[in-house]
């Protein structure tokens, strides 16, 4: 038996009407369904895992080939004289 659940929030596509969707799922066929009992409106998706798309290169993921080109040097701070505490 399947149960049939309310979904809390949510509105109607068709229809606009907010708390009338109710959803359930048939795990033998990997699918989940909704529908609106104001209106009638349904629809289904698949609940099964599909494979993720390869992520784009972009110059934020490449690996880095070389070195930066500016030299690295130490920096001294020294503090201002005229700022004393007592």
């Amino acid at each position: 038996m399947t149960i049939k659940r309310f979904i809390a929030g949510a509105v109607c596509p068709r229809c606009s009407e907010m708390d009338k969707m109710r959803a359930w799922r048939d795990d033998e066929l990997e699918v989940q369904y909704r529908e609106c009992v104001s209106c009638g409106y349904s629809d289904e998706q698949s609940t099964a895992i599909q494979a993720q798309p390869t992520e784009l290169e972009t110059r934020v993921n490449r690996p880095h080939v070389s070195e930066p080109d500016a030299e690295a040097s130490v920096i001294q701070f020294v503090p201002n004289p005229s700022t004393t505490k007592h």
